[in-house]
Parts: structure tokens; C-alpha cells; sequence
């Protein structure tokens, strides 16, 4: 094993146990069925790849991010007054009160700050926690399924480690709102969401005019895709923020978060991207990592609920992308796999790594169309952040 792996994952299966019961959209078999995927794919057997316990965030860590009578709460709700659970977001269908809910949030964000350790202090190149990406936890409330804000603790511990200049790209179909308003006053911290717009989806927030507090001017980029985006629309858009705001920023770290909720499979949303598509963007993040960022990469999980067909291929992607060993596109399934989604979920697994879509996309310098709503969404973001970053919003 070289003395730095290119890829360090913090895994161990006690990840799983945040399970919010039964019926929740977020089920841990996700997680599982992406670990069994790239295991199968032979991601794991790399001698520069290296996977390394967990263990849970202790209140400090927390604290970095969430108010401590916050995680009192969280460590007593299934003693407390549901009245008392609902005003921290709890008591739900989307955040219901279960055994154990601290102890495996707690477990999430521990991974997290883990991989972002490892990153920061250069034992590791990139570093991943697919089980994270908990984006909407807010300060003192619960919300979209997450309790702790891993993501958000984890670039707090960067800070607090010396980091001065941390970008987060947040590629989930929901708006990462929990991790804007963690950082909106925050000048450090460049926080950039990919997102279906708030008139259609939860949270309902994301515009471009939210754009950074007093002395944090366009430090958070919003953009707000109109329902049933496909690849050529959202990669425009990628392409059109992402990279300039990036190379402006130069940040000393790159944390993407890669909910996969984005894919025309997903039963939550709306946007129509496919695997290809994903697999596109997590390969452009790893260039901007390297060119930008001094090849420091974390990556994190987020949502993506269609749970065989999706999530356990885009995610295996990202992990062999981070390995420096991707996964071309016409791959098969191993039979192994699909064997163990049979025997796990009772559904048939997909048998190929790819949608069959080419993700070619018409660039913005290319010219800008004010009859398109996608371009309509792209340079509202770019006019509401980029003069602040010494950028032309025009093409």
C-alpha cells in the first residue's frame, strides 16, 4: 500500500443503522448495495485505496455547527413531549423519532469529519462518506431526513483546522440550504447548489438572489433549474457557474456533496438526468479538485431515492472516480451484484453501468438564449454572483 492512498473511505457496516423506519424514503439499503457494487467492481482491492474505521462525532464536533440544546433533544427524543420534537423539525413522516437517533447520526458525521481530516492533513488525496451529504439539518431543527449536518460540520472542522478557503458543490436535485445558512455570513466558505427550484420542491428555498450576507457577497451561488431538466440543460448549467467560480475562488479544499435525486428515476423530484450525466459531473468536480483545489477532494453522499436502479451506480462511480479508476461506461454489473440486490430487495438490478446517454451538452460561450428557461436560471445566478467575483455574468 503506498504511504498516501488516493481514496480513503471511513466505512464500517454500523453506517447503516441510520434507518428511519421501514417506510422512509431513505433507506440504508442505498448505502449498502453502493458499498457491495463498487466492492464488486473491484474499487476496493486497489492498494491505494484504503478503508479505515468510524467512530461517532463527539458533542464538540457537533457543536461546531449545531446548538447544544439541539443535541440534547436529539439524544433524548424518544423521552421527550412530541409538541416539544415538533418545534425542532421531529415528529414527522419526513424526521420521525427513532431509537438510536443520535448515536448513528452522531456515527454519520463522524465518518465525515474523518474523510475530511484525512484530506485536510494530506493523509489521503480524496476521501468519501457516501453515507453523508446530510445537507438540510439546520442549527437547532431537524429537517428533509437529517438530523446532524455532517457536511456542514465537516467544512466547520476544516475551518477550525486552519482553512481559509473551502468550496462546496452541492449537485443534490433538493437545495443544500441547511449548509448556506451554516456558512451565509462566512466569506471562508464558497457554497454552490445545483438544484430544481423552489416553486416545485422542498425546501422551497434556493434563489439566486440569496447570495451571501454582509461581507460574504456571492459566496453563495443558487441554481434554481426549472422542472424536467435533462443532461444537455443540466450540465449546461454546471459548466456555465461551477468552473469560473472555482478558478475565482481557489479554494485550498473541494467538498462536493452528490445526492443523485437529480435522475429522471427518482420518485422524490423532477429533474430527468440520467447516470451518464452524474457520472459526468462527479468526473468534472475531480478535474476541478486537481486544477483548483490542490487535488484535495471530499465527497459525500446526499439523497438519491431509487434505490437499486440509481443510487448504488452513480455513487460506485464516484468512489472509482476518486480512486483514480473509473468505471467506463459500458461496464456490466457484476453478476454477483445483481444476485445480491435479488436476494436483499427482491428486485431485479440493472445490468450495465450506464443509461445509454451520450451527456453532451451546448456550452455557454456559445451563446446565451433568453427564450430558454434554463438559461434564464443560469444567468440569473450568474448576474446575482459573479460581479462579485471579479467575472463577466455575460458569455
Amino acid at each position: 500500500m503506498s504511504a498516501r492512498p488516493r481514496l480513503l473511505v471511513p466505512w464500517d457496516e454500523s453506517l447503516l443503522s441510520y434507518d428511519l423506519g421501514p417506510d422512509h424514503p431513505l433507506a440504508p439499503v442505498r448505502v449498502e448495495l453502493t458499498m457491495a457494487l463498487a466492492r464488486d467492481l473491484g474499487v476496493f482491492d486497489a492498494p491505494d485505496v484504503r478503508l479505515v474505521e468510524v467512530t461517532p462525532a463527539s458533542d464538540e464536533l457537533l457543536e461546531l455547527v449545531h446548538d447544544p440544546a439541539y443535541i440534547a433533544v436529539v439524544r433524548s427524543a424518544l423521552e421527550a413531549d412530541p409538541a416539544f420534537l415538533r418545534r425542532h423539525g421531529f415528529d414527522s413522516p419526513d424526521n420521525p423519532v427513532v431509537p438510536g437517533l443520535h448515536e448513528s447520526s452522531a456515527l454519520i458525521a463522524g465518518a465525515s469529519v474523518r474523510a475530511a481530516e484525512a484530506v485536510w492533513g494530506g493523509e489521503a488525496e480524496h476521501a468519501a462518506n457516501m453515507a453523508g451529504g446530510l445537507h438540510h439539518a439546520m442549527r437547532a431543527r431537524a429537517s428533509g431526513f437529517c438530523v446532524y449536518n455532517d457536511a456542514a460540520i465537516a467544512i466547520a472542522r476544516l475551518l477550525e483546522l486552519g482553512a481559509e478557503r473551502v468550496a462546496y458543490v452541492d449537485v443534490d436535485v433538493h437545495h443544500g440550504d441547511g449548509v448556506q445558512a451554516a456558512f451565509y455570513d462566512d466569506p471562508r466558505v464558497l457554497t454552490i447548489s445545483l438544484h430544481e427550484g423552489p416553486a416545485s420542491l422542498f425546501p422551497g428555498t434556493g434563489r439566486p438572489d440569496e447570495s451571501g450576507a454582509k461581507g460574504a457577497e456571492g459566496m453563495s451561488v443558487n441554481v434554481a433549474l426549472p422542472p424536467y431538466t435533462g443532461d444537455a440543460g443540466w450540465l449546461r448549467a454546471f459548466h456555465a457557474v461551477v468552473p469560473p467560480l472555482i478558478k475565482a475562488f481557489e479554494p485550498e479544499i473541494l467538498v462536493s456533496q452528490l445526492g443523485c435525486d437529480s435522475h429522471a428515476l427518482d420518485p422524490l423530484a423532477h429533474l430527468e438526468l440520467s447516470l451518464d450525466a452524474q457520472r459526468a459531473a462527479i468526473a468534472a468536480l475531480h478535474d476541478l479538485a486537481h486544477q483548483h483545489a490542490d487535488s484535495r477532494w471530499l465527497l459525500l453522499g446526499g439523497g438519491g431515492y431509487a434505490l437499486v436502479d440509481v443510487v448504488p451506480r452513480t455513487w460506485s462511480c464516484a468512489l472509482a472516480e476518486a480512486a483514480h479508476r473509473p468505471i467506463p461506461a459500458q461496464t456490466p454489473t457484476p453478476a454477483s451484484w445483481r444476485e445480491f440486490v435479488l436476494e436483499r430487495t427482491g428486485q431485479q438490478a440493472p445490468e450495465s453501468m450506464t443509461d445509454g446517454s451520450p451527456a453532451t451538452f451546448r456550452r455557454w460561450v456559445d451563446g446565451y438564449d433568453p427564450a430558454d428557461p434554463v438559461d434564464r436560471a443560469i444567468m440569473a445566478t450568474r448576474a446575482a454572483v459573479f460581479p462579485e467575483h471579479g467575472l463577466d455574468p455575460l458569455p
